[in-house]
């Protein structure tokens, strides 16, 4: 049972924590939290009189707990009643909720369902963190609809309608996160001549979630004008995302006089592993990754992702 807390549970300093700073300390947004806990009694926090939820390190671990579990795949409904079992081997029936959604998915892409969409990746974004929710449901719903889309008549349309429609969803998230970040952003920029690569726009929205402000270029810059963009915006680092083969020599141009940190990720990664191994003895502050969650890691370990000062 929840009673009110005394006043001296109010004070961050006595291991009481708001729910902003929880959000801050595990990458659950509040709106998550809030959904675990009305719809699966996942995490009860203490209230303060005025209805505040206030949170401790029992609760906080708990969360670590369940982020656990659903990035080994375990659907959020299932995981009240494995929290006290050690994280052992899935069982098919634990991953069938993600299939499910993901079939569910597909055939609203392929319908051109727009509003059916929009309502099962809303009602998901709810119940998950971001990551997660990449991991688990979009990427691998991007590689089934890449191989869907391998000669199939319509194919062009299904594209277009699905990168749009995630741009479009992922932008407004972005903006509204920019809104409240402070500090240089990350420059994020389509290394590729595809328009509305999803790649991009799935790290942008993975980065400015952890609470870091992004700036996304949706097409190449040429050397200079990327040197200037940086030197405008003030960016703490660039990101170059290269769906496509590349030339490593134009790269070294393209980056050569940029001192902050440089990250390229995607396929080029893969495609010239050889060549771009050898770029990183020229290039400096030259980061590769092979995928965007690869990516993602990355720019956490370089701390690149951790608040700035304006």
């Amino acid at each position: 049972m929840a009673l009110p807390p005394p006043k001296a549970l109010c004070n961050q300093a006595e291991g009481w924590l708001p729910i902003r700073e929880v959000a801050r300390q595990t990458g659950v947004n509040a709106i998550t939290l809030r959904a675990w806990e009305r719809r699966y009694g996942l995490i009860v926090p203490q209230r303060t009189a005025k209805g505040h939820r206030l949170y401790n390190d029992g609760h906080v671990q708990r969360i670590q707990n369940i982020l656990t579990w659903l990035n080994r795949g375990v659907s959020v409904s299932q995981v009240k009643a494995l929290l006290h079992s050690p994280p052992q081997g899935l069982r098919e029936s634990e991953t069938s909720e993600w299939l499910a959604m993901r079939q569910s998915v597909l055939q609203s892409v392929g319908e051109l369902a727009e509003r059916r969409l929009d309502e099962s990746i809303n009602q998901a974004m709810a119940l998950y963190p971001p990551t997660t929710l990449c991991e688990q449901l979009l990427i691998p719903l991007m590689v089934d609809l890449e191989q869907r889309w391998q000669g199939q008549f319509g194919m062009q349309m299904e594209r277009v309608f699905f990168h749009s429609w995630l741009r479009s969803k992922l932008g407004a998230r972005i903006y509204h996160n920019n809104r409240q970040l402070n500090g240089p952003p990350l420059l994020l920029i389509n290394h590729s001549d595809l328009p509305l690569d999803p790649q991009l726009w799935l790290i942008a929205w993975l980065v400015s979630s952890a609470g870091c402000p992004v700036e996304v270029f949706d097409w190449p810059l040429p050397a200079g004008e990327l040197a200037l963009a940086i030197d405008r915006l003030a960016a703490r680092a660039v990101l170059l995302s290269a769906s496509k083969a590349l030339n490593p020599t134009q790269l070294g141009r393209l980056l050569k006089g940029i001192d902050c940190p440089k990250l390229l990720c995607g396929p080029a990664v893969i495609i010239h592993k050889a060549e771009l191994r050898e770029s990183l003895t020229v290039i400096a502050g030259l980061h590769l990754s092979e995928d965007l969650l690869s990516a993602y890691q990355c720019l956490q370990q370089l701390k690149l992702l951790q608040s700035q000062p304006a």
